[in-house]
């Protein structure tokens, strides 16, 4: 059941009837001539290989969902440790011929057997072991569901070429790079507890080592399965026969009517302006586009780019504070709940919260009517695409933690999620990121996870940008950033690679990178009352992660047709290219 909106926050927005944020900018002069197509292609991924993949897709004749689907699917081999067939995923696309917008709910589903009484102790508690890893912790699957729908709904090609460049690296295998072995070493004692997991990583009773050549044979024949048959292929028959086996050997209660009963989910795009630019993003069940509209609409209120840094950052992060608080309480899976999205989203209602905000002093959260957000930047994965005709594809996608749940079904090869955690399991107490639900989010048959996946288009008169970035709870606030950047006129390279800071309500702590603030500017913000916690910092106890996210990014500048791509500098595996489109007689 969803909470009355605060009367305070209802009673600014009715008291700012006649505040609006600024439409489109009239074009510039010369608009006439601004390209309509970019002629050419950009892929932005987390892995080489990936972003290759897309690339070859493309070189077939398919367009930037053939593309997506091929990215997506090779990141599902080569990035484990992020996302792959046992999770799920968020697609933003946007069809160039006919300009419409729409966003694939790939998130994963609840099994009927997974109540709230299952994930506690004795005592009442949150067992957080059996919402983390293994069995329980792992909801039904969505994203070979997504490959299967992008595929047949809006690419060109049948599914099992955009399939091929996956099946192929599953089966010969690519090379251990060093993030995947950090964090196979993080997830050790819950990975080796599985014995299908253990057939996947262990070569010789050793786990994965930079260098050597990671082959994934079980998890080539189920992809080649779901490329032959479709949805059929993965959720019914004998790949399903051995996922439902497979957790309930492990004590999980999954059954084949949980398999057979997921389904995609179209949903409209929420959309709202920003100084001259249109946002396209992620409605519920992902709590990132909300939080990006509301945060965005009260930074509307100031033209950032004149104010000191100190100032532009304390606004930012009060900014902050109050979409998490929004999102702890109003956000969950709209096919099951009430989201008053309208009102969340209204810059009427971002004017009230704006009105809220001293510019000379920080809000302690606990006056706005936890636990500290864990070491993570590896879980999630994300890339964009736009493709010569100018379709482009914002894709976020998950197993949630590290590795998921740890749990590979044996003959599968597929590492299940353990999105179970992302549901208020324990209303009131957070989860592994640190944020907190309410009955909004709680766990019932069949309902999605609220999640922070944030994949976003902006389109301002004469650019078009495509951004998106893993994180846990940082997703938003690492996307706010990005498209902050881009606002100010940065490129695609330059909006990757800006510094971070998060702020979630609760904690009431501001979080950030190394090197983020320098000393002057984390004085500054400190004299205006923020608790701040900085890697460099070791008085304030454990520090958070030095760097995170990876984020993917595509900037298309229609007015010199220049297109651009973006990859964190944080990942020394990710690729951005830009290809010249193949001539149509040269494809197959």
């Amino acid at each position: 059941m969803t909470r009355a909106l605060p009367r305070l926050m209802l009673a600014l927005f009715l008291f700012f009837p006649g505040i609006a944020l600024p439409a489109l900018a009239a074009a510039a002069d010369g608009s006439a001539t601004l390209a309509q197509r970019p002629g050419q292609a950009a892929i932005a991924s987390a892995h080489r290989l990936a972003t290759d993949a897309g690339f070859e897709v493309l070189d077939k004749g398919g367009n930037a969902f053939d593309a997506a689907v091929a990215v997506s699917a090779a990141l599902s081999v080569v990035e484990p440790i992020s996302s792959g067939l046992g999770g799920g995923g968020f697609f933003l696309l946007h069809q160039a011929d006919n300009g419409r917008d729409v966003f694939i709910d790939a998130r994963e589903t609840a099994p009927a057997a997974a109540t709230m009484d299952r994930y506690r102790t004795a005592d009442g508690k949150l067992d957080s072991d059996l919402a983390e890893n293994g069995p329980w912790a792992a909801a039904i699957p969505g994203l070979p569901a997504a490959l299967v729908h992008v595929a047949e709904k809006y690419g060109r090609l049948p599914l099992a070429d955009s399939l091929a460049p996956a099946i192929r690296l599953a089966r010969d295998g690519f090379p251990v790079y060093g993030r995947l072995e950090r964090g196979y070493a993080a997830r050790r004692a819950v990975m080796e507890r599985y014995p299908g997991t253990r057939g996947v990583f262990l070569v010789g009773g050793q786990p994965p080592k930079t260098g050597q050549t990671l082959k994934q044979p079980d998890l080539a024949r189920t992809l080649e399965q779901l490329a032959a048959h479709g949805f059929d292929g993965f959720y019914r028959g004998p790949v399903a026969r051995k996922l439902v086996a497979g957790v309930r050997a492990e004590g999980g209660r999954w059954t084949a009517a949980d398999l057979a009963a997921y389904r995609v989910r179209e949903r409209e795009p929420l959309r709202f302006n920003y100084r001259g630019w249109e946002v396209v993003t992620a409605p519920p069940p992902s709590s990132g586009g909300v939080a990006l509209a509301q945060m965005m609409q009260i930074l509307a209120g100031w033209d950032l780019a004149k104010l000191d840094p100190a100032l532009r950052t304390h606004l930012t992060i009060e900014s902050m504070r109050r979409a998490f608080r929004d999102r702890t309480f109003y956000l969950g899976d709209p096919d099951f709940v009430h989201v008053p999205v309208d009102v969340l989203t209204s810059p009427y209602y971002a004017a009230g919260l704006r009105a809220t905000i001293n510019p000379e002093k920080a809000t302690p959260s606990d006056m706005l009517p936890g636990r500290p957000t864990p070491l993570e930047d590896e879980e999630t994965t994300h890339f964009s695409i736009v493709d010569a005709d100018g379709n482009r594809a914002a894709v976020t996608q998950t197993v949630n933690l590290l590795f998921g749940s740890g749990l590979v079904p044996p003959g599968t090869g597929v590492l299940l999620n353990n999105e179970m955690d992302d549901f208020a399991l324990q209303p009131g107490q957070p989860n592994a990121f640190g944020v907190m639900g309410f009955e909004a989010n709680a766990p019932e048959p069949g309902k999605r996870p609220l999640s922070s996946m944030t994949p976003t288009f902006m389109v301002s008169p004469d650019h078009v940008a495509v951004l998106g970035t893993p994180g846990g709870s940082r997703i938003i606030t690492m996307v706010l950033l990005g498209a902050l950047g881009f606002a100010d006129g940065l490129d695609a390279q330059q909006a990757a690679a800006l510094p971070r800071y998060h702020h979630q309500w609760m904690p009431d702590v501001v979080q950030a990178e190394s090197g983020a603030f320098d000393p002057g500017l984390a004085a500054q913000l400190r004299a205006k009352g923020h608790t701040l916690r900085l890697p460099e910092d070791t008085v304030s106890g454990r520090a958070s992660s030095h760097t995170w996210g990876n984020m993917q990014t595509v900037l298309w500048d229609r007015r010199g047709n220049v297109l651009g791509g973006g990859s964190d500098p944080r990942n020394d595996v990710g690729s951005a290219q830009v290809r010249p489109a193949v001539p149509a007689a040269a494809t197959p």
